[in-house]
């Protein structure tokens, strides 16, 4: 190695120390995605995904009708995870405009403009309807690791927890313009303001905010990718969001009327789920992390 390699080894090596040292990113993590299926177009205004591990499916939720408001045709929809609709209307009967959809011991939450609707996955029956004293539009459901429930209420700008078959307001907070997508994670809480467009994280204690990302306006469902996060935005694209609050655009689909709404994500297949709305389908988009 001669005099000049040296020198300039040195200089790297000494770079690198000094980036570290002032907290600069030294490899940004880069975020792709690419699109594996798509279901045909007969689902009815999805708005909601989850996936069910137990039973190896996709709950789907079809609004059908948003302008409809208490119409009574709501219904859930089971997808298979190669995208084949196995039930348009898998639980129909009893749901007006069913939204966020959350999994609890074998029970599937889901959110229903003033309550929550809990099925029975097992058998596809109703298990019981829980009525939410007050509220305007329930729209996002989450799970923590203990099996509580939560849910957004974009018109009250609030938050309820479910005790039991009651729900109580959790948080509530006057600057909320529009509060939707939810995501319990890892101990911690995060919350989508999505009129704001800015994107919180909530002190389970003591409910304060903390503000991760702005300019997200349209966010709707969370998904948490590594350090980072996955954020829809119902208009039609895809961001990803670094830990420190960067954010990537992954997709766009404005152009072509196509919306992203509530979203869900499978670790163990890198597999990104994206409900169209009105284009009435289920998007699979497989998701590729570089640094």
């Amino acid at each position: 190695m001669n005099v000049k390699q040296i020198s300039r080894n040195c200089f790297s090596g000494l770079l690198l120390f000094v980036l570290v040292q002032a907290g600069a990113p030294v490899a940004a993590q880069t975020v792709s995605l690419e699109q594996k299926w798509e279901t045909p177009t007969t689902l009815k205004e999805p708005e909601s995904v989850l996936y069910d591990e137990a039973n190896e499916v996709l709950y789907v939720s079809n609004i059908n009708n948003p302008a409809g408001g208490k119409d009574g045709n709501g219904s859930i929809g089971r997808v298979s995870l190669a995208g084949e609709v196995q039930d348009v209307e898998w639980v129909v009967g009893g749901m007006d405009s069913p939204k966020g959809l959350g999994l609890s011991k074998g029970l599937l939450y889901v959110a229903d403009l003033t309550r929550v609707v809990v099925i029975d996955t097992k058998t596809g029956k109703v298990a019981r309807t829980i009525e939410v004293e007050d509220a305007g539009m329930l729209n996002d459901i989450t799970v923590d690791a203990q099996g509580v429930v939560y849910i957004s209420d974009s018109d009250k700008k609030r938050v309820y927890r479910l005790r039991g078959n009651k729900a109580e307001v959790w948080l509530e907070k006057a600057h909320f313009q529009k509060p939707n997508g939810l995501l319990a994670h890892q101990g911690r809480f995060y919350l989508m303001d999505m009129n704001a467009g800015v994107f919180y994280e909530v002190d389970k204690k003591s409910k304060e905010l903390r503000t991760i990302a702005e300019g997200l306006v349209g966010g709707d469902g969370i998904v948490p990718l590594g350090e980072g996060f996955i954020i829809s935005d119902w208009n039609g694209a895809i961001n990803y969001v670094s830990a420190g609050g960067q954010v990537e655009k992954l997709l766009d689909t404005k152009a072509d009327k196509v919306n992203a709404a509530d979203i869900a994500y499978i670790p163990a297949r890198n597999l990104l789920l994206v409900p169209t709305f009105f284009a009435n389908k289920l998007v699979a988009y497989e998701v590729k992390a570089n640094k």
